[in-house]
């Protein structure tokens, strides 16, 4: 009598196996609708400002590359402002600027403090861009900026665990 149950050859149960370097986990996926959802609830006013900010990041974060800190503070500051804004339009402009620097590449805190301080200055509202550096830091030297209007901090989050080092306001 036959075997009716029929073998599998050897080779052929072996092509069938991944080696353990393809058997890798895969990446969870990313919602990219939702982002997408976002920006088309904003309204015709919003997005605009939002657009407006995205041009301001990507001009600064350039001329950050391209030039000085120094040249690039002064264009930003040649605008004279003074009066103190409103903590609604502080919290538009934290808004903006930094949801416009997550599509700008190497948007530091610094391109974001002087992103802020123009668009405030472009309102006539003065701001001071503080820099720091973190306390107790090992070998490695920690900086970070921040843009503060009337003693609010509007970009770049608390100031705690950093030595002040300078003040650099609008004019």
């Amino acid at each position: 009598m036959r075997h009716l149950s029929r073998q599998v050859p050897q080779k052929a149960m072996i092509s069938r196996q991944r080696p353990a370097t393809d058997q890798r986990p895969k990446p969870a996926k990313r919602r990219r609708g939702r982002g997408l959802a976002r920006l088309l609830s904003l309204s015709g006013s919003e997005a605009l400002f939002l657009g407006h900010c995205l041009l301001v990041v990507a001009i600064v974060r350039l001329g950050l590359t391209l030039f000085s800190y120094k040249r690039v503070r002064g264009m930003v500051t040649r605008l004279d402002a003074r009066q103190c804004a409103s903590m609604g339009e502080l919290r538009l402009v934290a808004w903006g600027v930094a949801a416009a620097a997550r599509f700008v590449p190497r948007a530091s805190c610094l391109t974001q403090a002087l992103s802020g301080q123009y668009i405030l200055a472009r309102q006539g509202n003065a701001s001071n861009i503080r820099i720091g550096i973190e306390r107790g830091t090992g070998e490695e030297l920690k900086a970070h900026a921040w843009l503060v209007s009337d003693n609010h901090v509007v970009l770049g989050g608390s100031v705690g665990g950093f030595a002040h080092l300078v003040d650099h306001g609008s004019r």
